[in-house]
């Protein structure tokens, strides 16, 4: 059952890294979330339940009972998330423009880069107008 869903739904920081331990574990309750955090990130309990719980409010977790606590499972895929970082990334930096993604993927980094340093020497190299000349000085400036 997949829901359309937007650019922006993808989940904040916080929130990815407990969908990423829930995507290594499978389905976990928060002490498990929490411990699997632990060696990169110290979080109160809460924290993290507070983390859960607003996943499970924006349909990308699920959660039942068991016992006193509750397994929390992802209802969305890495692949998914990726995919929404993405569309925005192009939407938001290509205008819209897959291929414009692609070519600076694929070297046009160093093309903007070089077309940059070019533009930038440009406008260095203008030699510059001598004092003594005030009708030059002049018709530059207007």
């Amino acid at each position: 059952m997949q829901r359309r869903r937007t650019a922006r739904e993808i989940p904040p920081p916080l929130e990815l890294q407990c969908l990423n331990a829930l995507w290594s574990l499978g389905e976990a309750n928060v002490q498990a979330v929490r411990d699997l955090l632990a060696p990169s990130r110290q979080l109160a309990y809460t924290t993290v339940m507070t983390m859960l719980d607003r996943l499970t409010r924006k349909q990308v977790l699920s959660r039942r009972k068991n016992g006193r606590s509750f397994v929390y499972t992802p209802l969305i895929s890495k692949d998914e998330v990726r995919r929404l970082a993405v569309n925005e990334l192009v939407d938001s930096l290509f205008e819209g423009s897959e291929s414009g993604l692609r070519g600076y993927l694929n070297g046009g980094a160093q093309a903007s880069k070089i077309e940059a340093e070019a533009h930038t020497a440009a406008r260095v190299s203008v030699p510059p107008t001598e004092p003594d000349e005030p009708q030059a000085l002049d018709a530059a400036l207007l």
